[in-house]
């Protein structure tokens, strides 16, 4: 799996939208078919720097990596910063995508948080709040319309790309 992170998404062709995903990995791996299927879904509208998210091979523990947690915090924050749009599943609490999600508000990122309320959880107010109905939205979904709720969003709010360097 290591070598399959280690790949470099392609980046600067015409067109090409950089999206950066985020999900819970060592807060909790139970909405990992979601992950999958929601990257999937992403690779419509761009490139998906953070595919790995959704691997099976990725356990709770995260990445097993020789370069250490200092190596995935510098990479992801580049990835953060490559992107052009931020998209998010809040459901499963997560230190890691609260402060993804923190950096990329500083970053004036354009952010979706997709939250499901049938999961029982209560969504941060720290999340919901944040909302301001254009750069930051927080959409509240049921599981099994994500794809739509994903097409939806990119329809209307479709950025221009990142012009390459």
């Amino acid at each position: 799996m290591e070598a399959a992170v280690a790949r470099a998404p392609k980046l600067g062709e015409p067109g090409l939208r950089a999206l950066y995903f985020c999900g819970s990995i060592r807060g909790g791996r139970d909405d990992r078919e979601l992950y999958q299927r929601i990257v999937s879904r992403l690779r419509r509208f761009g490139v998906v720097l953070t595919e790995h998210v959704a691997f099976a091979e990725l356990g709770e523990r995260g990445e097993e990596t020789a370069a250490g947690d200092r190596f995935i915090h510098e990479r992801d924050l580049a990835w953060l910063q490559q992107a052009d749009v931020v998209v998010a599943e809040v459901t499963q609490p997560s230190l890691g995508v609260g402060y993804e999600l923190g950096r990329a508000v500083a970053l004036n990122k354009q952010i979706l948080c997709l939250f499901r309320p049938q999961s029982g959880r209560v969504l941060s107010a720290m999340i919901r709040g944040a909302a301001d109905g254009s750069r930051f939205q927080v959409w509240d979904y049921e599981e099994e319309a994500v794809e739509a709720m994903l097409d939806r969003y990119f329809e209307a709010h479709l950025p221009e790309p990142v012009a390459s360097p």
